[in-house]
């Protein structure tokens, strides 16, 4: 069975860094995907991971977030750096259908 498990998320001030990480056990390796959802809006996709490591972002964060996964496959991290108030979701990571339960995270000064 898939599960996938977030973890890392904060309050910080904006220009912080956070790194959040994505547990995935039960799956064989494929993309993994960050989404977030902030207040009030939809769920949108941030960034993903292939199995051989190629990474794609959304352009609001190029530059400034950073997806990886250890060579296991078993977690995907995402480093968050320089944010701003508009950072401020819901982080979820997703494997196909399955999705975490969600690792909040809060910019504000």
């Amino acid at each position: 069975q898939v599960h996938l498990a977030e973890s890392g998320g904060g309050f910080v001030q904006p220009g912080g860094s956070l790194r959040l990480s994505c547990v995935v056990s039960g799956a064989i390796a494929d993309n993994v995907v960050w989404y977030r959802r902030a207040p009030g809006n939809q769920r949108e996709y941030v960034a993903v991971v292939t199995p051989s490591g190629q990474t794609m972002y959304t352009d609001s964060v190029k530059g400034r977030f950073t997806i990886s996964r250890n060579s296991a496959k078993t977690t995907v991290d995402l480093q968050l750096t320089d944010l701003t108030p508009e950072d401020t979701a819901i982080y979820y990571c997703n494997l196909h259908e399955h999705w975490g339960q969600g690792t909040l995270v809060t910019v504000s000064s």
